[in-house]
């Protein structure tokens, strides 16, 4: 499988490793603990324990956890590793770990290497480096790592390091969720508590458990190491503050989909090499929209195991792409005026039976389960619009939101003609009596037909339908999906409850359960017409038209994260105990404390850019022009016509008066939001005061950027980073 031979590309001189094909298969999961391997390396009684825990989502006894333990160390020390790590996911959106050796001394100048199983689940010494919004006072740092035994131990080679990398919770000291995974797990119960309960109403017998479903999309970007070690802004921030938009971008839509370069496919398959090791099944690869810009996809996994997985392919992009001596670029807009990367998330339930409650299915029975759960989706995206806009609010993303690249920041859900027309003819009472004979007179029977006809045909939609699940838009490609999913899963749970006791109350009159459904169904369309939008979601109409069906509207993060701690959020976390209120309270904090940092980062590198470089370069041009003038002036006297050039320096000198004095009122109003000590509201004022002059002072560097000469201009431009790779 490793590399024998190399060659050289002539296109920017970088190596190529060739390497000899082996079939996917035969690799495939080689470095995860997975349920082939503990089959094999654990005996038939504890494997059968293990097995039953994870189905039935109870702990391990001590005595079984030790022989997991064990056997999960041997395995690991077969593949090298020396160490190993409980691997988390605290509230940064990135992953953490800490590395712990396996050797434990038994004797003066004697190791062994030793893992129990009370090291599945392990105290960290010191928590208190993570945000934790003021859960935590600093006596009570310490915080526990505990396996999630339904995600795969995995084995992490960085260089000559191997690492046997256990996916945990994180919780603190008095038990309180100090991470993604863990509220991520009870959202999941929430949500199949819920789902199972309808799906024994509608006469389901053999549901046990339900489990939301996942194919997260992730964009990225690729350019030369070297233009990206020559961009504080991009290193620092993962953002160009600024730079002018190449002649030519998106606009031949020569990109999408186009053919791939030789330097590309090779960073991609060695990415998909890694990535199949670990058991993550990339499916898909190809060029997105802007240049430079491309997208990997996974196949549909359970809602853990995929967050898991995207954590590892975003860290996968960027360690790959350093051995290409290539930076990924992951941020949600790298690039002004060039389209942004968003992560279209893939969202369905499915019950231990593997059916897909979102399929429309072939038989009038299904049908009905197929309305049911989808307008309770639509229904809880409607009740909680504000929270699911929240749910992608940050910094980064702001950037992309609203623009004509990606969904809005209006909530909005696309059914397609076809399924709009059916729920047109409920709504209306077409469906007089709940009869099989008169479902299937309304065409509901063959929904699944026209659903699949009908997919991604308006990608102007945050929320849309696509034949048997919906696409959330508007997540950015930078964030961890677990947000949105926790998000997601909990407002469903709800709807679906909500849904069941109004049938409840229905079928005490009803001729047959069916009728009590319809009737239901009914109410519930009509309730969420105005959420129901099938055209263009970036025209100004339909943001006027929103308004008037009193859509929420929050433009910037700081306003739209107000949405977590109304009373209405802070009831339905704790209500489904997947965020207790001070949790949910934190997280809402330390959102905005990460967009108020976030956008102080960009101030800082976008003053030392102008200070240090933009200024400096423009002033020797300057000067240069001037000294070009007047050597034209005493060589050819007073005749000579120097206007143009005068105009242009001119126009330069203005230019960076006009850089100096908005930098310096950009750092001036920073300075006086600090002065403000409430955190919303200096997240709000920055938002308002400070990101629209950042705006301004870009345009003026990006006017003097087609001022000055090429030679003089001290950043790579964007032409050179999208183009030359």
């Amino acid at each position: 499988m490793k590399k024998t031979t190399t060659i050289t590309a002539a296109e920017r001189n970088y190596v190529i490793e060739k390497e000899k094909f082996v079939p996917v298969s035969q690799y495939f999961g080689e470095d995860t603990f997975n349920t082939k391997v503990m089959k094999e390396k654990l005996p038939k009684n504890i494997f059968k324990k293990l097995m039953d825990a994870i189905n039935e989502d109870t702990p391990l006894d001590a005595d079984t956890a030790n022989v997991v333990a064990h056997a999960m160390k041997e395995w690991a020390l077969e593949k090298g590793a020396t160490h190993f790590a409980h691997w988390f996911q605290p509230m940064t959106g990135i992953t953490a770990e800490k590395h712990d050796a396996f050797v434990d001394p038994i004797a003066p100048g004697e190791v062994i290497e030793r893992f129990s199983g009370k090291q599945l689940v392990q105290g960290e010494p010191d928590a208190s480096s993570f945000p934790s919004g003021g859960i935590r006072a600093t006596f009570e740092a310490r915080g526990y790592t505990a396996w999630d035994m339904s995600s795969p131990a995995f084995i992490k080679r960085n260089g000559i390091s191997t690492t046997l990398c256990i996916p945990t919770a994180f919780i603190s000291y008095t038990g309180q969720a100090l991470d993604k995974k863990t509220p991520l797990l009870r959202s999941i119960r929430a949500l199949s508590k819920s789902a199972v309960a309808m799906l024994k109403l509608l006469g389901v017998k053999n549901a046990k458990k339900v489990m939301s479903n996942l194919g997260p999309e992730q964009e990225y970007f690729l350019i030369d190491m070297d233009y990206f070690y020559k961009r504080q802004d991009l290193v620092l921030g993962g953002r160009t503050v600024v730079g002018a938009p190449p002649p030519k971008g998106q606009e031949l839509e020569d990109q999408y989909f186009g053919s791939i370069k030789e330097r590309i496919s090779s960073f991609m398959h060695d990415v998909e090499e890694e990535l199949f090791k670990l058991g993550i099944p990339a499916k898909t690869r190809h060029n997105e929209v802007a240049p430079s810009q491309y997208e990997i996809a996974p196949v549909y996994e359970e809602a853990n195991l995929a967050i898991d997985h995207n954590q590892l392919v975003m860290e996968t992009l960027r360690g790959v792409a350093k051995k290409h001596r290539l930076a990924a670029l992951l941020h949600e807009k790298p690039f002004a005026k060039i389209n942004g990367s968003g992560k279209h998330v893939n969202w369905s339930m499915a019950d231990n039976n593997d059916n897909n409650l979102l399929n429309p299915g072939t038989t009038p029975q299904d049908n009905i389960q197929f309305l049911v759960f989808l307008i309770a989706t639509v229904r809880a995206v409607y009740k909680h619009a504000d929270i699911l806009r929240a749910s992608v609010a940050s910094y980064g993303n702001d950037h992309r939101l609203g623009a004509n690249e990606a969904p809005p920041a209006i909530i909005s859900v696309f059914l397609g003609d076809q399924l709009t027309q059916v729920l047109d003819n409920i709504e209306k009472g077409t469906v007089l009596k709940a009869t099989n004979a008169e479902i299937i007179d309304l065409g509901i029977s063959s929904l699944y037909q026209v659903s699949k006809d009908n997919t991604d045909r308006n990608r102007t939609s945050p929320f849309a339908f696509t034949g048997n699940k919906f696409e959330f838009r508007a997540v950015g490609s930078a964030q961890s999906i677990a947000t949105q999913v926790i998000a997601l899963n909990t407002i469903v749970a709800e709807s679906i409850d909500e849904m069941a006791e109004k049938i409840k109350a229905k079928a005490k009159d009803a001729k047959n359960i069916n009728q009590a459904v319809f009737d239901v169904l009914k109410s519930e369309i009509k309730y969420v017409r105005p959420i129901l939008f099938n055209g263009d979601n970036y025209t100004k109409e339909w943001e006027a038209e929103a308004k008037r069906r009193g859509l929420p509207n929050e433009k910037t993060t700081p306003t739209a994260l107000r949405a977590l701690v109304t009373d209405k959020a802070l009831d339905l976390f704790e209500k489904y105990e997947v965020l207790s209120k001070v949790e949910l309270k934190s997280r809402q904090l330390i959102h905005v404390e990460r967009y108020i940092k976030d956008l102080e980062i960009e101030v800082k590198c976008l003053n030392n850019i102008c200070i240090t470089q933009i200024i400096p370069a423009a002033v020797s041009y300057q000067k240069q022009l001037a000294e070009a003038i007047n050597a034209a002036k005493s060589a050819l006297g007073s005749g000579a016509v120097v206007s143009s050039q005068a105009e242009l320096l001119k126009k330069i000198m203005n230019l960076i008066n006009s850089i100096y004095a908005t930098n310096k009122d950009v750092l001036a109003k920073v300075e006086t939001a600090e002065a403000v000590h409430d955190e919303q509201k200096k997240a709000e004022m920055l938002a308002s005061k400070v990101k629209p002059k950042m705006d301004e002072l870009r345009e003026y560097v990006d006017e003097l950027e087609g001022l000055i000469d090429d030679e003089t201009w001290p950043l790579p431009k964007f032409w050179e980073m999208l183009f030359i790779c």
